[in-house]
């Protein structure tokens, strides 16, 4: 990852803003209890952290990141803002990932993976690795491409071929996968299909939710 980022990371928020798209929905949504805990699975260059802790000002932020390059900017747009005490790193991969290990928490009242999935093999298994490390009335939250079933098909066809020269494979399986998963472990979920199936975005909560 750091040979894909070490010079994209340099102008990787500017690039992404026109079709890293549902990122600001998702923010909206996290909706975090007072005092709560997010973490970000794929932090990047902490453009979503740094954005949530703007909007809940007393929201504690974590992230990680398999590129140490990436990690270098986070913390850098970080270092930049007056969040440095409410935003913390940490250098993981997120196959196998230890929440204590990284930050000495184990739980989180808030969960986002944004865009990530797309480029996690096992993707499947964090997906149940991140519901177990919510808080019983957390939530998952989710954004990802979509299936662009409302969008011409010679649309999706250029679109998939310019994401694999990037190692980008959408999930076309992700609302399966989320309700298999939710079902299996008692969650309640939604899922919706934002700007005509172009992005995906999901919300899965505990049962303890009392937004359920």
């Amino acid at each position: 990852m750091d040979a894909i980022y070490s010079v994209q990371r340099h102008f990787y928020d500017l690039t992404r803003k026109p079709y890293l798209l549902g990122r600001d929905v998702l923010l909206r949504e996290l909706n975090p209890p007072a005092n709560g805990s997010l973490l970000e699975a794929g932090c990047g260059t902490a453009r979503n952290l740094i954005h949530a802790a703007r909007l809940y000002p007393d929201l504690r932020c974590f992230g990680f990141d398999v590129s140490q390059a990436m990690l270098e900017t986070a913390a850098s747009s970080i270092g930049q803002t007056n969040l440095t005490d409410r935003i913390s790193l940490a250098h993981a991969d997120a196959d196998g990932f230890q929440p204590h290990s990284a930050f000495g928490i184990q739980r989180f009242d808030r969960i986002m993976i944004s865009y990530a999935f797309s480029m996690i093999p096992r993707w499947e298994s964090v997906l149940e690795d991140s519901l177990n490390m919510l808080e019983p009335d957390g939530a998952l939250l989710i954004v990802d491409f979509g299936d662009q079933l409302n969008l011409p098909h010679w649309f999706r066809a250029i679109l998939f071929s310019w994401l694999r020269l990037f190692s980008v494979t959408p999930r076309l399986d992700l609302f399966d996968a989320i309700e298999r998963v939710a079902r299996s472990g008692h969650y309640k979920y939604e899922v919706r299909r934002l700007y005509a199936g172009y992005a995906a975005l999901a919300i899965i909560r505990g049962a303890g939710n009392p937004d359920k």
